[in-house]
């Protein structure tokens, strides 16, 4: 009885793989898709131009410097001379190929309008802005955490939880560089940031008076309560308190027939003293 067997070649099972993986990239989103492409054509421009700077020797070239046999003169001094010839060089002519054009991105300006590729508020700041239209004094002014919170009355929330986190860049502290290093924030940043959370200037203004005002009354509680104490200090300096205990001057003493005792009354303070005789 002959056995029959199931045909499972290698190129068959290769064929369903490459029949598997077009349907597995039909599944992809066309971005993703189109990312895929972008880096493949990368990959063969960037493989292109290191061939063009390291180009391989071609099979069956000889790139080799030949050399003939020296030839050995008797000098006859007891020893023997090698009479060097001019080597030969076979230089194989090799053609360099253009590299490939790369394609860069390149930011417009927001204020001459001119492209550019990379500047110091872009890289840290993401605003398009080039180097030479940096305005450090007023515009582009950096301004540090600190006094962001403090001029335009923000919490540490705002500046890092609420979407978009602003961005920052860290300096040595210049009072002391034993501190902690500082962060250094865009002001024009921290100003749009300011009215989305306060919704106007004019909010913001009131903030500020707010706030000023609860200050100074709170300075004037402080400056009311060293008062009294320094008040209650000075009555407590000039008070004295008798040393010299108070000594009683009894006047006549009385007879008392009913209780059967004598009394005696101070003359200064009213103290009775009673007693019996016996």
């Amino acid at each position: 009885m002959d056995l029959v067997g199931k045909d499972e070649s290698p190129s068959a099972s290769a064929d369903e793989e490459g029949e598997a993986k077009p349907d597995q990239k039909r599944h992809l989103p066309p971005k993703l898709l189109a990312k895929i492409e972008r880096n493949r054509q990368r990959a063969l421009l960037l493989r292109q131009a290191r061939l063009a700077s390291r180009p391989y020797t071609p099979i069956g070239t000889s790139n080799n410097i030949t050399k003939p046999a020296p030839k050995v003169v008797d000098t006859g001094g007891g020893f023997f001379l090698e009479e060097e010839e001019d080597e030969i060089h076979e230089v194989n002519k090799v053609i360099h190929q253009p590299g490939p054009v790369m394609e860069f991105d390149y930011l417009l300006c927001e204020e001459c309008g001119k492209e550019f590729m990379d500047s110091f508020l872009s890289s840290h700041f993401d605003l398009p802005v080039c180097d030479n239209c940096r305005d450090n004094e007023e515009k582009h002014k950096l301004i540090t955490r600190t006094d962001a919170k403090q001029e335009f009355l923000l919490k540490d929330c705002d500046l890092d939880q609420r979407t978009p986190a602003l961005k920052f860049t860290l300096r040595k502290n210049p009072h002391n560089i034993q501190w902690g290093e500082m962060k250094l924030y865009l002001k024009l940043q921290i100003v749009k940031r300011s009215l989305d959370v306060w919704g106007s200037e004019e909010a913001l203004q009131q903030a500020k008076e707010t706030r000023q005002e609860n200050r100074e009354k709170m300075k004037q509680k402080k400056f009311d309560k060293k008062v009294k104490e320094l008040r209650r200090a000075v009555r407590s300096s000039l008070w004295k308190k008798e040393s010299a205990s108070h000594q009683h001057v009894y006047g006549p003493e009385v007879y008392l027939e009913e209780e059967d005792e004598y009394k005696k009354t101070c003359a200064t303070c009213g103290h009775q003293l009673m007693y019996e005789k016996m």
